[in-house]
């Protein structure tokens, strides 16, 4: 082997070095700040039913908390695309540091006014839209293209653990030793979290893509507004990415709806005690752990296309069943389905887009496809709400069944003619 093939393999093994490295950090990254996320998501409206909130302050604390994904998440798309992601993502982790101060202090006089609860929830609510889409961005730059799977999967995987089953228990036991102690745990996850950062190699400004070949498209807009509609532009020119992104946001709303309305379903209509219900819930985040295992694997038995088709089907499975018995174990056993689903279709659909997405323009893209994502959640839970008081809960998961087994046919259609993009 001549020199050339030899600083070739050492290039080659430097970046899959670094690409595993920058891979343990990232999902290092994203266990610790979702795990935060979780307790204060679970804390905070906790906090405000202890500081005398009705159940509109109580509710409007929650609200705090998810609402900056409908309100700044194109915005945070562009800052995203502007500046170094890991940078961003640093300083995204001090301010959240600094938000959290008020609420320490406020909770070691005993004066936390609702006020100050609601106005750090929104502070750490713009932070997780900044840090969510940044982290997405990031992975190009980060992991070479071959270990974007699993990167991605691992990721995923984390956010569902972490955010939606762990963090809610650990702040439920954190808030019943004290509010300092879920408020004080929650600042040294943070700052752990901004220290884990600093282990990230490589180069990660917008539009620098480490082992991609060739470049990416420059932002022509020079203004915030031109920026954001730069990205709406690719997002709906794009064929298969807006079929994927109106996928999502059925998907996304028959998500919101089932958790909306189950947790009446299940201690009403199923009679499950407190204790049941928690296991019920942890089905979702048994499958979602599952398929961050599995994804790579299925993916290479089955190819991406059949992988993300089987979301559809347990997606559509999770409000089935419900709406045809009360089973628990039935139940229980369609949210692991919906869970696995959601997990296999999130890492390969982050995928798919950091394929096809240039990095100059992976934030705006990604806040856009989340901004329709997550808005559809509270948009499914106030439809289902409304459904199940007209016609029950039954008809209510049944009317998201079918919208969900009607994504498959137009699916199908756009994976057709997207074919090489999901191999």
């Amino acid at each position: 082997m001549g020199a050339s093939g030899v600083l070739e393999d050492d290039r080659l093994r430097g970046g899959r070095d670094a690409g595993r490295r920058n891979t343990a950090v990232l999902v290092a990254f994203t266990a610790v700040t979702n795990l935060a996320d979780g307790v204060v998501k679970m804390a905070l409206p906790l906090l405000a039913v202890r500081a005398g909130g009705s159940p509109a302050q109580v509710t409007g604390v929650a609200l705090a908390i998810s609402l900056p994904w409908l309100l700044v998440a194109l915005h945070a798309g562009v800052l995203v695309d502007r500046v170094d992601r890991r940078r961003l993502l640093w300083i995204v982790n001090v301010l959240r540091l600094l938000a959290m101060v008020p609420l320490l202090a406020a909770a070691a006089s005993g004066d936390l006014s609702l006020a100050l609860l609601a106005a750090a929830g929104a502070a750490l609510g713009i932070a997780d839209v900044v840090a969510s889409t940044a982290a997405t961005a990031l992975v190009p730059a980060a992991v070479p293209p071959a270990g974007r799977d699993k990167a991605n999967a691992w990721m995923a995987g984390a956010e569902t653990v972490f955010s939606e089953f762990a963090g809610p228990f650990v702040g439920g036991l954190l808030i019943a030793l004290g509010a300092g102690w879920a408020l004080g745990a929650t600042w040294a996850a943070y700052a752990a979290a901004a220290l884990v950062l600093l282990l990230l190699v490589g180069r990660f400004r917008a539009g620098v893509a480490a082992y991609e070949n060739g470049g990416g498209e420059e932002m022509r807009a020079t203004t915030v507004n031109g920026q954001i509609a730069e990205g709406l532009r690719y997002l709906w020119r794009h064929r298969l990415l807006r079929s994927l992104s109106l996928i999502l946001t059925v998907l996304s709303g028959t998500w919101g709806a089932w958790l909306a309305l189950i947790p009446l379903y299940a201690t009403r209509d199923m009679g499950l005690p407190p204790g049941a219900y928690g296991v019920l819930l942890s089905a979702l985040g048994i499958g979602g752990l599952l398929g961050a295992v599995t994804v790579t694997r299925l993916n290479r038995m089955l190819g991406r296309r059949r992988v993300m088709l089987a979301d559809l089907f347990g997606t559509a499975a999770m409000a089935a069943v419900p709406a045809l018995t009360a089973d628990a174990r039935a139940v229980a056993a369609a949210a692991f389905l919906g869970g696995l689903g959601g997990t296999l279709w999130t890492v390969n659909s982050r995928t798919v887009i950091q394929r096809a997405v240039p990095d100059a323009m992976l934030g705006r893209f990604s806040s856009a496809n989340r901004m329709f994502a997550w808005g559809a959640m509270p948009l499914g839970a106030g439809l289902v709400g409304l459904l199940a008081e007209l016609a029950g809960p039954r008809a209510a998961f049944g009317f998201f069944a079918v919208a969900s087994l009607l994504t498959v046919p137009f699916f199908l259609r756009a994976a057709a003619r997207g074919a090489e993009a999901l191999r």
